[in-house]
């Protein structure tokens, strides 16, 4: 049984909080209690260290931060890019799955489509939906993305425009571009978006290791779904996942094991530090099989897989609690599978007050038992209500 929490009148502000159980702190594992104050801020964390031993067996519920995606694009039906209320309802849903904050990520998309898109994510960014996941900002996936890497990306591809970038911006904060450096002119605009406060990863690219390497020299931080719509690794043309694999400290990685194969995630976990999980998910994560759209795509999820009608895989339903015991399964501790579903990625982002449990840092976390299933979700304090947890 997991111990009573006093969950937040929504006539009020919220009452202290108080959970109980095995607390993932930055200096490890503890046993003890965690503390949330009425702003919504953790406001103590006391207990005695304890190992990862004593954290499977001992059968205290596992206390862990909120999971920070940072590559979402859509979730329960809904898809980023229809406008409206859309980006709500994929908050909602991927905090039914112990997402705490995330990215809503674009597809590649003429114009129009994208200040449409990008108009309605802002009302979205300033107002946190009440039962959602806090959404962070904007993952521009494109288009300044390579035509011939395009993945499940329609061919809307285009010159990186500083004047458009600055018009979508002014709609919805834009935290991270995807962009590939071998295209004419991408690689001098890298410094000067840096400059102007974006972070810019490496995707959609048919360049070269050399691309790659000079990309990251210039101030790229990232790489955009590690080995997917990339130049692959060989050991004469070492290509862009060679200067991941040789270079890079954060790279975003799906951990579904359809996308990226076992032994691969192994190889990217022992050259990549801060190696991080996305879930690439779509309009049809949290859904049954069936057809569903992705940007101006009609996608299809069957057999665990959502796919083009070619084949071509499109983004996935992978959830982030599935991605951190996807990671155990290939034998990660807790402790690192959940620096790698969160910590990584709010530091990647810069942010310091999540992707942590200890005072001061907003009130993200999920509750775990002891096969690692979800059991109560809590964002900036609000107590989710879960529609699967009895």
């Amino acid at each position: 049984m997991l111990p009573p929490l006093n969950r937040p009148s929504a006539a009020s502000e919220p009452s202290l909080q108080r959970l109980e159980g095995h607390i993932l702190t930055p200096r490890g594992f503890v046993r003890g209690h965690l503390a949330i104050g009425a702003d919504g801020r953790i406001e103590q964390v006391h207990g005695e260290p304890r190992d990862e031993y004593a954290v499977r067996h001992e059968g205290l519920p596992i206390i862990v931060p909120g999971f920070i995606d940072l590559h979402v694009h859509g979730g329960g039906g809904s898809d980023t890019m229809e406008g409206g209320d859309s980006v709500a309802r994929i908050a909602r849903l991927h905090a039914q799955y112990g997402t705490t904050s995330l990215l809503a990520t674009t597809m590649t998309a003429p114009h129009a489509e994208l200040v449409t898109a990008m108009a309605a994510m802002g009302t979205i960014c300033r107002n946190r939906a009440t039962g959602g996941a806090r959404v962070l900002g904007v993952h521009l996936e494109g288009p300044y993305i390579n035509s011939g890497k395009l993945g499940a990306q329609p061919d809307f591809v285009r010159a990186v425009s500083i004047e458009e970038l600055q018009e979508l911006h002014a709609l919805a904060p834009i935290r991270l571009i995807t962009l590939a450096p071998e295209l004419p002119h991408n690689l001098e605009v890298i410094e000067p978006l840096i400059a102007a406060g974006f972070r810019v990863q490496l995707g959609h690219s048919a360049g070269s290791y050399e691309d790659g390497v000079a990309a990251l020299q210039r101030g790229a931080g990232g790489f955009t779904h590690l080995f997917n719509a990339m130049t692959g690794l060989h050991h004469r043309a070492p290509g862009m996942v060679g200067a991941a694999l040789a270079h890079a400290r954060y790279a975003e990685i799906i951990p579904d094991l359809l996308h990226v194969h076992p032994g691969a995630i192994r190889a990217a976990l022992r050259a990549i530090p801060c190696l991080y999980c996305v879930t690439d998910s779509t309009a049809a994560a949290g859904m049954p099989d069936g057809d569903y759209k992705l940007g101006s795509h009609t996608v299809t999820k069957c057999l665990g897989g959502v796919r083009l009608e070619d084949g071509t895989l499109a983004g996935s339903t992978l959830t982030m609690d599935q991605a951190l015991r996807n990671l155990v399964g290939l034998g990660l501790e807790i402790e690192e599978a959940s620096r790698r579903t969160s910590t990584h990625a709010a530091d990647y982002m810069g942010l310091h007050d999540r992707g942590r449990l200890e005072p001061g840092a907003w009130a993200d976390l999920v509750v775990l038992d002891r096969a690692l299933q979800l059991q109560q979700v809590i964002i900036e304090g609000e107590v989710i209500e879960l529609e699967h947890v009895q």
